[in-house]
């Protein structure tokens, strides 16, 4: 069976990243009997200035794209809604804070040597957009660490530690060289790049042209 692998670039704050996994999921299921697919999450901070106390969501980001609270508000339920028939729960969406990811990123790459990478993201994000959790919390990361079944112990020890630390600077310094300025970017075997949360049927097409070449 052919190979593909796929890196994709995404930010746990991200909520079109979520939306683009599930997506990239159905487009794989679409495609299990042609093609072996591996995924590797790679960081990217879309707010890495951020530090002390979150601030709610619609405020920040009216003021950081230049829009209206209503016209950030009426994105969200877009999204919201799209969520709902991917079967993602996004019910705090508009509820959260903004706050810092690096550490839940520290903890992505750690969850990749467990090969529990996907499985940590996907409780992050929930978490986050499910919950309107904090992400940046330790409680709230370890929480999500124990839900996939890995050792909180282990996790409160890299957090507690700058381990992992270089490992996301370097990621985010080498996908910004590559030209990866928005997320979800999703690079194909190391040599194609598909940017944004993509249809699955587009996703589907992209993936076939891409493995039969």
């Amino acid at each position: 069976m052919k190979k593909i692998q796929i890196d994709i670039v995404s930010d746990i704050a991200c909520p079109w990243c979520a939306i683009g996994y599930a997506r990239l999921e159905l487009a794989m299921a679409q495609l299990a009997s042609e093609y072996e697919f591996t995924v590797e999450w790679h960081a990217f901070e879309l707010n890495p200035e951020h530090s002390g106390e979150g601030e709610p969501i619609l405020p920040a980001l009216a003021r950081k794209y230049g829009k209206s609270e209503e016209e950030a508000r009426a994105t969200q339920n877009q999204m919201m809604a799209i969520a709902q028939g991917l079967g993602i729960n996004f019910e705090k969406l508009q509820e959260r804070l903004t706050c810092n990811t690096f550490d839940a990123h520290r903890l992505v790459k750690w969850a990749g040597e467990q090969g529990r990478q996907t499985e940590l993201k996907q409780a992050l994000f929930g978490a986050y957009f499910g919950k309107g959790n904090n992400v940046s919390s330790q409680d709230t990361l370890l929480e999500c660490v124990e839900a996939v079944g890995l050792s909180s112990e282990k996790a409160r020890e890299v957090l507690d530690s700058d381990q992992y630390a270089r490992a996301v600077r370097e990621d985010e310094a080498n996908y910004q060289k590559a030209g990866v300025t928005a997320v979800p970017a999703y690079i194909i075997n190391n040599k194609y790049l598909i940017a944004g949360a993509q249809e699955p049927d587009v996703l589907v097409q992209a993936l076939r042209e891409i493995g039969a070449d």
